[in-house]
């Protein structure tokens, strides 16, 4: 196989980072990237690719030094192949499509724990929107500062929540959840007896979010192989910007104004693991998290894995935010076939019961 020119691939990825609206830095680092080798013999290139010196030149890093390898081998780099995947593609339309295919929602909160509105109130919000179902995701005892769910608790709530079914509207269910905990172990913060009688079962990264990357990533490889867990959480943990406009009061006692960078770990081994063991990807639709970022989508995408595209909604009108994840999800490429929430209810509860 020939190889290809590094530098023209290097040049095209950052064009496209930037086309998209990409962060700067990253367009920068491909641009620098293509500079610094640009100065340099293609024999020297070659050779350094070959023996893994590519990353003591300045501004060359991991990943533009995998790209430029690839290129060398006569492959497309992986980098380019995700973003040439949404390339001519009319995002707008794809977005609203995949938003159409959406039936519920796997990720929602109430006033059991930082939610602000009773679970009621919150699963009709959902029949307005044309929601098939809803998953109640409370958050798990640990987080305290949440509100979050005793074993008693949540024993409390499935009873309450089997009421409320009752009086909801036919065609519409209100499935049971939680958004557990990921412990700094990777065991999940609640009874596994109470696990296996959820339908769902989302768990996330709260504390130690500044775990060093063996550390943190030993900790999600061991949740993501607990047969209890459906839907990993907004993986990094990263917040973006702070609290967004509108967003007041008690309905978001989780999520206060800040920014936090990402929390670091391997994701080509998560996302392995996530495919292996069949655990969904959470695309959080919460414009303050935007998590996992896109060129983690891609990398999901790219591994195998499922996704679910979910609100992490506080309040009822935070439930109608999966458009933001639905266009992050398209500017991505990911299709409807591979979203859980594009399910029935009855086909996403069997596809839970059958794990586990």
């Amino acid at each position: 196989m020939s190889a290809r020119d590094p530098l023209a691939d290097l040049r095209r990825i950052a064009f496209l980072l930037e086309r998209a609206n990409e962060a700067t830095y990253r367009v920068r680092a491909f641009r620098s990237a293509a500079k610094t080798l640009g100065a340099l013999p293609a024999a020297e290139i070659a050779e350094r690719a070959r023996t893994g010196k590519l990353t003591e030149l300045s501004g060359v890093g991991d990943v533009t030094a995998r790209c430029v390898a690839e290129s060398l081998a006569g492959e497309e780099p992986v980098y380019l192949r995700r973003l040439l995947a949404t390339e001519g593609t009319d995002l707008d339309e794809a977005a609203t499509k995949l938003r159409d295919a959406l039936r519920g929602d796997c990720h929602t909160h109430s006033d059991w724990s930082d939610g602000g509105s009773p679970i009621e109130e919150m699963a009709l919000a959902a029949v307005e929107l044309g929601h098939e179902y809803l998953v109640l995701t409370d958050h798990s005892p640990r987080l305290k500062v949440a509100r979050g769910l005793t074993a008693e608790r949540l024993r409390k709530q499935l009873d309450h929540v089997a009421a409320v079914n009752e009086a909801l509207p036919k065609g519409f269910r209100l499935l049971t959840g939680i958004e557990v905990d990921i412990l700094a172990d990777g065991s999940l913060d609640q009874d596994e007896d109470l696990l296996a009688r959820l339908d769902v079962v989302v768990g996330s990264v709260h504390s130690g979010l500044n775990d060093d990357r063996a550390r943190m990533t030993r900790r999600m490889l061991t949740a993501i192989a607990n047969p209890h867990l459906d839907i990993l959480g907004h993986c990094t943990g990263r917040m973006v910007s702070s609290r967004p406009a509108g967003v007041t009061g008690p309905g978001d006692r989780g999520h206060r104004a800040r920014t936090r960078k990402e929390s670091e770990f391997d994701a080509d081994a998560v996302f392995a693991a996530c495919a292996e063991h069949d655990v969904a990807v959470e695309i959080n639709s919460r414009p303050e998290r935007q998590d996992p970022p896109k060129r983690l989508i891609r990398l999901a995408l790219e591994a195998g894995c499922r996704f679910a595209i979910d609100t992490d909604a506080h309040a009822p009108g935070q439930l109608d935010w999966q458009r933001f994840g639905c266009e992050r999800a398209a500017l991505c490429g990911v299709p409807a076939k591979r979203v859980v929430n594009t399910w029935t209810a009855d086909r996403l509860v069997k596809w839970t019961a059958g794990r586990r």
